[in-house]
């Protein structure tokens, strides 16, 4: 299983988009935000106006925008039509940051549909006749990658970006398997009974855990290749000497989301949260929960 994992890691490696990373770029990295349909289990309705504020933000600051995987909830959902429906606002913004050419998407398992372009292709379909479906102008390309590699300028080191599902079997080899447990089966218990999906390392810790040794084995096997991925829902921002494993934490933890800064050559953990105040308003805020810390740090 090791051998598996780690051959599914180094693919990921050596195929991934190569992205130069220059001292006066500005990056936000956000994962697992789980769009769904606004019905009961879609956990993202709760942040989509924290999530649309911070990037409003982000594009207003001239970021660009890196989403890692589970952008979209296409295992609780069979179609992504009413997802675009209930979303339109935010892909939106998504396309603002798409024509100005800071847009990254990597698929993860809970949207892995994406890594086929025919599948792409036939989704733009339910929403666009065919005769519109070569305007570059809608929606915005849907071009999903599975990894990326930051090159900094300058040097020969290198950041990799991916979901994190490559070091968790079940979820990428076999994905469709639990993609038919969870639409079928765990997604009425949890309902029904309040038993979380065991399938997930976001409700199951211990393959958290599994998840997390994969990946540090494959750095540490990798002379400290830093990476950067979600997958877990759980944040991790290591210190310097430390395995160098990012984690941006999701989209969908409660009245905030989490994602990684990267300006200026500095990484950064920061929080978008709503914050009730005594007079019963509320007000949108962001705060660093870690860093800024020098890349040189940890590449």
């Amino acid at each position: 299983m090791q051998t598996i994992i780690g051959h599914i890691i180094s693919q990921a490696f050596k195929k991934a988009k190569k992205v130069p990373l220059k001292k006066e770029d500005k990056y936000i990295f956000f994962s697992d935000l789980h769009k769904g349909d606004n019905s009961y289990a879609d956990d993202f309705a709760q942040n989509m106006a924290i999530y649309n504020h911070a990037l409003k933000h982000y594009f207003d600051e001239d970021y660009t925008y890196v989403e890692l995987g589970d952008g979209i909830e296409l295992w609780e959902n069979t179609s992504f039509a009413p997802i675009y429906a209930t979303y339109k606002d935010t892909f939106d913004l998504l396309k603002l940051f798409n024509h100005k050419n800071k847009l990254y998407l990597i698929w993860g398992n809970h949207d892995m549909e994406f890594r086929d372009p025919k599948m792409v292709e036939k989704i733009l379909h339910t929403l666009h006749t065919p005769k519109n479906i070569s305007d570059k102008d809608i929606y915005f390309n849907l071009k999903y990658d599975e990894s990326l590699l930051f090159e900094i300028v300058g040097t020969q080191k290198t950041i990799l970006a991916f979901h994190g599902h490559q070091a968790d079997y079940m979820n990428y080899v076999h994905w469709k398997v639990n993609r038919f447990f969870v639409r079928y089966f765990w997604l009425y218990l949890q309902k029904w009974f309040g038993i979380n999906d065991p399938t997930s390392p976001a409700k199951n810790y211990k393959n958290l855990i599994r998840v997390e040794k994969n990946l540090n084995k494959w750095i540490l096997k990798n002379k400290n290749q830093m990476i950067i991925c979600g997958h877990t829902h759980r944040p991790r921002f290591p210190d310097p000497g430390e395995i160098p494993l990012f984690n941006d934490g999701s989209c969908v933890h409660p009245d905030c989301i989490v994602g990684i800064e990267i300006v200026e050559f500095q990484i950064s953990l920061i929080k978008w949260y709503l914050l009730r105040k005594p007079d019963g308003t509320t007000q949108i805020k962001k705060v660093t929960l870690e860093g800024p810390t020098d890349l040189n740090k940890f590449v």
